[in-house]
């Protein structure tokens, strides 16, 4: 059996620590042609506002760019103007792939995003609805052979699979799993993960990243104390890979680092958690089933001026009735989560 691919120490170690990994949009011309000048700036916005890395050919990508044949040029994008960044500033980034499909597909995903120069793999399993847990292991195991791991778990709303705790203890057993992103959208299952990851003996081992939108700040700031075989075990979620993050990032970053440090008092993080949330709410088109997510984070990066166009692939994805007035309402109502003069400062020098 081929060993299982691992992460460097100066690589393990930030993703270890905690950082923010914006889930990398798709920038688009006004006849849905790739936009690679609005492409790279979305990437040295990312990197400028302080990311600790992207995660590139994800959701907030648009699944679509793999049979548009766009998925290695993307890619390689993110990865070429991330060198270029770290080049002039001496630090090292994050890159995380998504790697979606059946095992072929996921393979070959797999050894694309290493030769191009990404950290890890982040395995998504919704490709797989009727796969038993010992089928999605070895799909797992056969993805880790290449690249390191970065588990998902994906809500059922826009296309995930349930997960049950005995699948993630054996996921996180697998010594190719580095972190996981926890992303149910639901407190119950998010715990699976956590007792999972707890029981399989290798908490210490696995970095947890929330997923969960609509509970960015709780999930931060909580601690999860769950039973394992060593002991009591106190578990965080040191990060987060969101596609939240995608827009307002400068303020993102700030709102991390802020909770991180522990400083603010229960009664203020819990407001604050209800803006994000109410502003996630609005983003993400939550009234129509999530319909408008993704054509929600291009309106916003359009109205910056990151995009020059706010389509997406698809013709019949856009904003839903009443999402660009929600939008506008929570910008308004919350200016402080907002990071439009930091974007309108730098954003010729990003568009170059």
């Amino acid at each position: 059996m081929t060993a299982a691919a691992e992460l460097p120490p100066e690589i393990a170690a930030p993703l270890g620590r905690g950082v923010v990994i914006p889930a990398h949009p798709l920038a688009l011309t006004s006849d849905r042609h790739l936009d690679e000048a609005a492409q790279r700036a979305l990437t040295r916005y990312y990197a400028a506002a302080g990311a600790g890395g992207v995660a590139v050919g994800v959701h907030t990508t648009q699944f679509g760019i793999r049979a548009a044949g766009l998925l290695a040029p993307v890619l390689e994008l993110a990865a070429e103007t991330l060198a270029e960044h770290e080049a002039g500033t001496d630090s090292r980034l994050l890159r995380v792939a998504g790697i979606i499909g059946p095992t072929p597909q996921a393979v070959e995903e797999a050894a694309l995003a290493r030769d191009l120069g990404y950290d890890l793999g982040l395995l998504s399993l919704a490709a797989l609805p009727d796969a038993d847990d010992d089928e999605l292991i070895e799909h797992a195991r056969a993805v880790g052979e290449l690249i390191p791991l970065f588990g998902f778990y994906l809500q059922t709303t826009v296309g995930g699979r349930e997960l049950s705790r005995p699948f993630w203890r054996r996921f996180a057993s697998l010594p190719s799993v580095a972190a996981i992103k926890i992303a149910p959208f639901d407190r119950y299952r998010t715990l699976e993960v956590i007792h999972g990851v707890a029981e399989s003996g290798r908490a210490a081992e696995i970095a947890l990243y929330t997923g969960n939108d609509d509970h960015i700040v709780e999930d931060l700031a909580g601690e999860f104390p769950v039973p394992a075989p060593e002991g009591l075990l106190r578990l965080r979620m040191v990060g987060g890979l969101l596609g939240h993050w995608a827009v307002w990032t400068r303020r993102a970053v700030e709102l991390f680092e802020h909770v991180r440090s522990g400083a603010g008092a229960p009664q203020d993080l819990a407001l604050l958690a209800a803006q994000v949330t109410e502003a996630n709410r609005a983003l993400f088109d939550v009234a129509h089933g999530f319909r408008g997510c993704i054509a929600g984070i291009q309106e916003v990066l359009h109205r910056q001026g990151l995009l020059r166009s706010p389509l997406c692939l698809d013709p019949d994805e856009g904003l839903s009735p009443g999402q660009r007035d929600e939008i506008e309402r929570v910008r308004a109502v919350y200016p402080h989560l907002i990071d439009d003069e930091f974007v309108a400062e730098h954003l010729d020098q990003w568009l170059r």
